[in-house]
């Protein structure tokens, strides 16, 4: 995990890897569990059987689980300290590359794509890639974008 002291150490780290995250596996009990936050009880995330003659050999993840994981697997990646606070400021773009079958394990890659003052913080952009264990293609790749506030009154430039 990189730790950054304060939101400004951001400005300095555009184009630094952030590693990848620990293996995470996305079970049925998950998948169900999405189901019933989202109402999307469509059968290729709910039903074994008839997926399992379906097109993925099995039940899949919602692609919004997925993408869900994000702020899970970013927290794994780095931490900014002298905050007030942070907050998810939305996406520049997403793909759904492939689809997580139900048991796989996924992990997150990421890179500080670009980071610019904005008011009394610093906004960011990093680029997350969810990969599936044993996949050459990638889950999911978004373009997050992030504001971090300083919990000090350090000068922004």
């Amino acid at each position: 995990m990189k730790i950054f002291a304060t939101p400004s150490a951001l400005l300095d780290a555009v184009g630094h890897d952030l590693g990848a995250t620990d293996w995470f596996e996305i079970d049925q009990e998950r998948i169900n569990a999405f189901t019933i936050a989202t109402g999307d009880e469509q059968w290729i995330h709910v039903d074994p059987e008839r997926a399992a003659a379906g097109p993925f050999g099995g039940t899949i993840a919602h692609g919004y689980l997925t993408l869900s994981l994000v702020p899970f697997f970013t927290a794994q990646l780095f931490d900014v300290r002298d905050v007030q606070m942070a907050i998810n400021y939305g996406l520049d773009r997403v793909r759904f590359l492939q689809p997580v079958r139900s048991g796989s394990r996924v992990r997150a890659s990421g890179s500080i794509s670009s980071a610019e003052v904005a008011g009394r913080g610093v906004r960011i952009g990093v680029k997350i890639t969810i990969e599936i264990d044993g996949e050459a293609k990638p889950a999911l790749v978004a373009d997050t974008i992030a504001l971090f506030v300083g919990d000090t009154h350090e000068e922004l430039s």
